[in-house]
């Protein structure tokens, strides 16, 4: 990226204690909160609820994640889903060059951070992916590009048979039901919306297949897939999500 373009993006801050190291664009709000003693370990609660795809897609042959941040979703598929390729799109140089601060994984043959464009790369890969996670927010927000019509749509198309989207969005965002509307649209109203219990998220869950099939399952087994250190952690989060799934579905 030119210069001049890095110099347009924040410098996030890391603010640290003796047992957490969080990222922040502003002090008022946490993009990331990262347990030294646990590193790869999900944190935040929208994090382990985005999580919740493997649900839907246990063994994913390859991920796109569109915003690193402090890399918490990039080095919890890295470690619990050693068979998948993972590429991460970052725009932000600063966010990037605090990967090894962050502990975020080296560059390998299954796992890359892309300094881009993520509306970009979604137009553009000739690639289709098992699973999308979209979190791509700035000092300012969810930027329009990642979420207008056209991005969710281009999304859609990104997507292998039987893929998924998944995207935070900000519940107290002033056009949150308008940009879930869009991902209606883009994919033939084929979602499932989770609140975190924090209650600042909701998760969209987003297929060309419906997603109704989870309700006739019974209670949550853990994917084959997932050790039982991993599962530890979302047991409860994917209740959630099946519960969720039912509720839609009745």
């Amino acid at each position: 990226m030119p210069e001049l373009a890095a110099k347009q993006q924040v410098k996030p801050v890391i603010c640290r204690t003796s047992t957490a190291l969080s990222l922040h664009f502003s002090w008022h709000e946490t993009q990331s909160c990262m347990d030294i003693r646990q590193p790869d370990a999900l944190n935040l609660e929208y994090t382990r609820t985005m999580m919740g795809f493997l649900l839907f897609v246990p063994e994913p042959a390859n991920i796109a994640m569109v915003g690193l941040g402090g890399g918490s979703l990039a080095k919890f598929c890295h470690r619990y889903l050693p068979k998948t390729q993972i590429r991460v799109i970052e725009i932000n140089p600063h966010v990037i060059a605090l990967r090894d601060e962050l502990q975020v994984p080296p560059e390998s043959k299954r796992f890359s951070v892309v300094l881009g464009d993520g509306a970009e790369f979604m137009r553009s890969t000739p690639e289709r992916f098992d699973v999308l996670l979209i979190d791509g927010y700035d000092h300012e927000g969810l930027p329009a590009k990642l979420s207008s019509q056209r991005f969710y749509d281009q999304c859609s198309e990104a997507l292998a048979p039987g893929g998924i989207l998944v995207t935070n969005l900000y519940c107290g965002h002033q056009r949150w039901q308008q940009q879930v509307e869009k991902l209606r649209r883009s994919f033939n109203s084929a979602i499932l919306v989770v609140d975190d219990t924090e209650g600042c998220n909701s998760i969209v869950f987003a297929s060309e297949t419906h997603l109704s099939v989870l309700p006739l399952a019974k209670p949550v087994r853990r994917p084959r897939t997932l050790d039982n250190e991993a599962w530890t952690q979302l047991r409860t989060t994917f209740s959630r999500v099946l519960s969720a799934s039912r509720d839609e579905a009745s």
